[in-house]
């Protein structure tokens, strides 16, 4: 194994840890991956993200297929479809994180963009949040949907479901999923109350300063 594929499983590793043990995932939900010279590493099915074994962590090909570890989360599609429409995209983190999953589930929620622009951060590291509909776990639908969306975002929120965020490191990813994360209890303790936001001149002067 290269020295540089080693390094990429512990840092999976060490990512999922922190997002789990900082109560950004539970159980066994959630899964990450990223992007390596041959193909991709991914988060078993199954597995926690708290307690990931970087040797059993999924080795895929370029094409999604199975090359060693174990069998990857059921969700793989998701990631093979962001990466397909972002190559650029170097890891994807999708989480059930609580916030944003309740965000997921509002009746009166915009698809288009499902927050306001409450602070600077949330825009320079998510942007635009479009809704994806609801699919079953598993259904490979969803595929399609977020192939639909991820071309031009880097963030989606899946109806009902929770977060995928795309970003040009695993690093990148998990910091724009946690701004995400933190922006949805912000908005969440200001439901129904009249908000400051930010207004469209400010958003696309953050936009030309801090693209994402």
């Amino acid at each position: 194994m290269t020295d540089s594929l080693t390094q990429a499983r512990e840092s999976l590793c060490r990512s999922a840890a922190s997002l789990y043990t900082r109560g950004l995932t539970h159980g066994s939900t959630g899964n990450l991956s990223v992007r390596t010279a041959d193909g991709y590493l991914m988060t078993p099915t199954g597995a926690s993200l708290g307690d990931l074994d970087p040797a059993r962590l999924s080795r895929l090909d370029a094409g999604g297929r199975l090359l060693g570890g174990d069998a990857p989360t059921k969700e793989s599609f998701l990631h093979l479809a962001v990466y397909e429409q972002r190559p650029g995209a170097n890891a994807v983190v999708h989480l059930h994180s609580h916030y944003a999953t309740a965000v997921s589930v509002l009746a009166d929620a915009d698809p288009d963009d499902v927050m306001p622009p409450l602070t600077a951060y949330y825009v320079m590291r998510v942007g635009t949040l479009p809704l994806v509909p609801y699919f079953a776990p598993g259904d490979l639908s969803l595929a399609d949907a977020v192939r639909a969306k991820a071309g031009k975002h880097h963030a989606m929120l899946l109806a009902n479901h929770g977060p995928v965020v795309a970003g040009t490191s695993l690093a990148a990813a998990s910091d724009a999923v946690e701004e995400l994360e933190a922006t949805a209890r912000l908005h969440l303790s200001l439901h129904g109350r009249a908000c400051r936001c930010l207004t469209p001149e400010q958003v696309a002067d953050l936009k030309r300063r801090f693209p994402v």
